[in-house]
């Protein structure tokens, strides 16, 4: 279960780690008010869906693993941006690619919280659309 547990942290910080870097680039060069406030509800909920999981932050960080993760090495793909839109892009696939992870790990605690991460997904899924229909 240690090894699901981990699983789960990851997934929880890599995306809250992507929806911070969407919401500020909203926020901050979009200078989108209601994708900014859209992001930031969209952020808040995921953390109430989080803190419903009957894993707590101590059981999430005795299970954490950095130094043995054979994944942690940071890819050239990874290292190079041209602009904030990639920027955006590749954050907006991360966020959405965690949720799908976190709402099926979190299956095996909580079916409503597993129904929660889908509808955020649902969420980042139709802000994605109406930020890059606008150019």
């Amino acid at each position: 279960m240690q090894k699901i547990i981990r699983l789960i942290d990851a997934n929880i910080n890599r995306c809250q780690e992507a929806l911070r870097v969407i919401e500020d680039i909203n926020r901050f060069i979009i200078d989108d008010k209601r994708s900014s406030l859209a992001l930031k509800n969209i952020r808040h909920n995921f953390l109430r869906f989080v803190d419903k999981l009957p894993l707590k932050r101590l059981d999430r960080l005795a299970a954490r693993d950095i130094s043995s993760d054979v994944g942690r090495s940071t890819s050239r793909s990874e290292s190079a941006r041209k602009n904030y839109l990639e920027i955006y892009y590749r954050n907006i696939q991360r966020a959405k690619e965690s949720l799908r992870v976190l709402e099926e790990f979190s299956k095996i605690y909580d079916g409503k919280v597993s129904k929660g991460f889908k509808f955020l997904r649902y969420k980042v899924y139709d802000l994605e659309k109406n930020i890059f229909a606008k150019g």
